[in-house]
């Protein structure tokens, strides 16, 4: 386990500012307050008082470095300071905006006064952020933050398929808009056989949800067929599953709408990272527990909505939404 190591206190930077006026070397100063002699050097640098006209007064005041000191660190807490940019950020985050999604719109939309990411997640898990059970808001709900889990998949398999390893650079590089990746959310056993469908397009991360009444694979295939056929043939060109046997139609696809079907290897979710990373978006919607009688086209199409209306910093924080719009419109423009 490393080290902690607190902030200097007054009554320390009192002893700093006494020794100094001494003449005593940072060394010695280190030694008796128990410090390393870089944590003096960067004391007296950082907190060192300058006055371009009264440059006699210049020097080092234990008061003054306090002030310094506590003004710098109040810069973390912006949203203690700025509450209606607490409230702001709140309601982003009830949207279902993550905190680097909030910090970096923030950026692009030239925000007089922002913050990072990690400031949102230091106030959610701090003793004010606690207090008002501000973690709540976040994506993960967590109570203490921690590395992500990863999902695994018990899953009997499909093969004679296309597998991703010849799957075209182009695709793999999100170089070329209308490739597509899919897979299947469950629910309770107790609720019925009903799931969704989530697809989503790699280049724009923009998604589509889908009820199916069961797992039965040409049915799955044929709704994905009806959802995507009323787009140009250039958004449509391909789509990535993984192997398991509700997607065994797969040739129905190029028949139905031209579209390839890739598969990534078994065992290997991370393959259909696009995909696997907008499940865990839609589980805050979706949950395990969510009952078929819930699974509206109306409540997944606003759901949709608002995962398509949010930020995304691999998109240089511009929306997935505003980005399939743009490169719709570039496809009929070639056509014309």
């Amino acid at each position: 386990m490393g080290r902690y190591y607190p902030h200097l206190s007054l009554e320390e930077r009192r002893k700093i500012d006494k020794w100094r006026e001494a003449r005593m070397p940072v060394p010695e100063i280190a030694d008796r307050l128990g410090r390393a002699p870089s944590t003096i050097y960067r004391e007296l640098k950082r907190n060192f008082y300058s006055d371009e006209e009264l440059p006699n007064l210049n020097g080092y005041y234990a008061l003054t470095a306090q002030a310094m000191s506590e003004k710098r660190r109040a810069i973390h807490r912006k949203m203690i300071v700025h509450p209606e940019l607490k409230v702001a950020i709140e309601d982003r985050l009830k949207a279902g905006w993550s905190p680097e999604q909030i910090a970096g719109r923030m950026r692009l939309e030239r925000h007089p006064i922002r913050v990072s990411h990690e400031t949102i997640y230091r106030f959610a898990y701090s003793k004010d952020g606690r207090d008002k059970q501000f973690y709540r808001h976040l994506p993960e709900h967590r109570r203490r933050r921690r590395p992500r889990g990863y999902r695994r998949h018990n899953r009997t398999h499909i093969f004679d398929v296309q597998s991703l390893s010849h799957r075209p650079e182009r695709i793999a590089e999100r170089s070329e808009f209308g490739h597509w990746e899919c897979d299947l959310m469950m629910f309770r056993k107790e609720h019925g056989k009903v799931n969704v469908t989530s697809l989503v397009e790699r280049a724009s991360r923009y998604a589509v949800v889908m009820r199916n009444e069961d797992r039965q694979s040409k049915p799955i295939i044929e709704s994905l067929i009806q959802g995507l056929s009323p787009l140009p043939a250039d958004s449509r060109k391909s789509i990535t599953f993984d192997r398991g046997t509700e997607f065994s139609a797969w040739k129905h696809l190029k028949a139905g709408i031209g579209a390839d079907a890739w598969f990534c290897d078994p065992q290997a979710p991370y393959q259909r990272g696009t995909v696997e990373n907008t499940n865990n978006r839609l589980r805050k919607y979706l949950t395990r527990s969510t009952k078929p009688t819930a699974l509206t086209n109306r409540y997944l199409r606003s759901i949709c909505h608002r995962l398509n209306a949010t930020p995304r910093k691999c998109l240089g924080y511009y929306t997935p939404a505003e980005v399939f719009e743009t490169k719709l419109m570039e496809i009929q423009h070639r056509s014309e």
